[in-house]
């Protein structure tokens, strides 16, 4: 959901009229949403498994939980195996 310049200024227009955001905060969200949308899924999945690393949780279980998350997502993506989880992480 990336915007164009023109569409990102409409939105911060309308962010501006129908909230007390500031211009500036608003340009700031729109930024924000922006680059979570552009995320893509292999960056997704690195990002996620040492996010859930650090909770202490296992490999399998890392895949496991990436499996179940990746339907949910915003981006399109075919379901993904454990080999394939796996090789986005380690090349």
């Amino acid at each position: 959901m990336t915007t164009s310049h023109s569409d990102a200024n409409d939105l911060i227009d309308h962010l501006c009229r129908h909230s007390p955001l500031t211009a500036e905060q608003a340009k700031q969200i729109v930024a924000t949403v922006n680059h979570y949308y552009r995320e893509s899924a292999a960056t997704f999945v690195c990002r996620r498994h040492k996010e859930l690393q650090r909770h202490g949780l296992s490999n399998r279980a890392i895949y496991e939980a990436l499996q179940n998350e990746m339907p949910e997502r915003r981006f399109s993506s075919e379901p993904l195996s454990e080999r394939q989880i796996r090789r986005l992480i380690y090349g």
